[in-house]
């Protein structure tokens, strides 16, 4: 119950601070999540609403990265498992505990897709002071890939660029 209580806590403050850098400006650049093992930096400007985790309608004869459907505060959301789609994997089947940390990132209303991307987790907000350095996409990378950044721990953070994403014709064409 602590976890859950903790959880919500962090969405809590994840959410102000979200209203918080749209009206006073640009601090924070990037909404950082985690997904299968990777780290990815959305664009704050592209990122939508944070739901959490919700069981999809299933929908036949689509790809394994399509979960399915969802209903998001009175809209339908197509949900993409993230760590999937980037990886061409099956989707990991996540535990109890796994998806009371996962979380669903709806694109940005003005992207004009109704889409929602599956995470593990929530990281909180990133700018660019919370890198010690960065580089381009590295070599035969997908579109979306913007430019890679280390933090000082060494972890290295992809950023995704949500807009170019739900360009892709992959992305769009989702039967399999």
């Amino acid at each position: 119950m602590a976890n859950r209580e903790a959880l919500r806590e962090l969405q809590s403050r994840l959410a102000s601070r979200l209203q918080a850098a749209r009206t006073e400006g640009v601090q924070a650049g990037w909404l950082a999540v985690e997904a299968a093992g990777g780290k990815f930096l959305f664009p704050l400007a592209q990122s939508g609403e944070i739901f959490p985790y919700t069981q999809t309608q299933q929908v036949p004869y689509t790809q394994g990265w399509f979960l399915g459907v969802a209903n998001l505060r009175g809209g339908l959301f197509g949900v993409v498992d993230l760590a999937s789609f980037v990886t061409g994997q099956a989707p990991v089947q996540r535990s109890d505990a796994g998806r009371a940390e996962s979380r669903l990132v709806a694109l940005n209303a003005l992207l004009e897709v109704n889409c929602a991307l599956l995470i593990d987790r929530l990281a909180g907000l990133r700018n660019t002071d919370a890198f010690v350095s960065s580089n381009d996409a590295p070599e035969g990378s997908p579109d979306y890939f913007g430019s890679g950044y280390t933090d000082a721990s060494g972890a290295y953070w992809q950023e995704i660029n949500l807009q170019a994403l739900s360009q892709q014709p992959q992305f769009l064409s989702i039967s399999a």
